[in-house]
């Protein structure tokens, strides 16, 4: 039996809260406003604020601290029945930074609003690279060997142990898109290590495209794990890439074994039926 949606729930159904407005969150905002969907967001800056609000996103600076929340979070989590949480741990600048901690004040304020659905934007990071190369899904075990992934994944057991919410935990491999590539950082570069450790990669497009997917699908309560394919070696991939862009090749040192892990979406493609946009060339 279908069951029939009172008013307020339709227009709970349409707001959508996103906290971090980056270089994922604004283009996702964006892609649904142009589904008709109302979206409110968030920017740690200020001067970004005026910005997002020109691409008609409801705007409001938040931000994360050891002290607790600052900005006007009450207002960016107001009618809105979803919440996209996509801010990183930033332990790479910030190494001091208690991420968990920093979550679990937002998390009390995500309790007391009309959000009641959460797809927390996770990492790949909170599964272990290892001289096997194992293939990892949802079911394998997770063994982060990095502090970013550490405390990744005390946040989604955090959430996901939640009561007030229900959540989709979304594991993304490493990011690229436009103006942004891993391979330019290792351009160059000499005795680069893991050279047969295979490459996993999610492009902008497909992040986007599989948020959108969630939504619509609603079916909460889930984790993915979400890389594209197909998975070449690390060697043949930047130096592949590295010539295309006309960069410098990267040397990696083939003497050391390799260690990383292979990244399986295939419950992804399978429960929503998403098919990637971007592949691995």
């Amino acid at each position: 039996m279908m069951r029939l949606l009172s008013k307020k729930q339709l227009h709970l159904n349409k707001n959508i809260s996103i906290i971090g407005c980056g270089w994922l969150g604004l283009p996702l905002a964006k892609q649904f406003i142009e589904n008709n969907y109302k979206v409110k967001g968030s920017s740690t800056s200020i001067e970004k604020i005026d910005i997002l609000k020109s691409f008609g996103i409801d705007a409001f600076y938040v931000e994360l601290t050891e002290q607790g929340v600052k900005g006007d979070i009450q207002n960016c989590l107001s009618e809105s029945e979803i919440l996209v949480l996509n801010i990183p741990p930033g332990l790479r600048k910030h190494p001091e930074n208690d991420f968990v901690n920093q979550m679990q004040f937002l998390i009390t304020h995500i309790e007391a609003s009309s959000i009641k659905k959460i797809i927390f934007i996770s990492s790949t990071s909170v599964y272990a690279d290892e001289e096997s190369i194992p293939t990892i899904t949802e079911e394998s075990i997770k063994n982060p060997d990095s502090p970013s992934g550490k405390q990744l994944l005390e946040v989604e057991n955090v959430i996901e142990n939640n009561k007030s919410f229900q959540t989709i935990i979304l594991r993304f491999s490493g990011l690229f898109g436009d103006h942004r590539h891993p391979a330019k950082s290792l351009s160059g570069r000499s005795n680069l290590k893991n050279a047969n450790a295979p490459v996993n990669l999610i492009h902008l497009k497909d992040c986007i495209g599989i948020i959108q997917k969630l939504v619509k699908k609603d079916e909460w309560d889930e984790a993915f794990n979400a890389s594209t394919t197909p998975h070449p070696s690390r060697k043949d991939y930047y130096t592949s890439v590295c010539k295309a862009m006309d960069l410098p090749l990267p040397k990696f040192d083939e003497d050391l074994p390799s260690k990383g892990k292979h990244i399986d979406s295939s419950k992804l493609k399978r429960q929503l039926g998403y098919e990637f946009k971007v592949k691995i060339e």
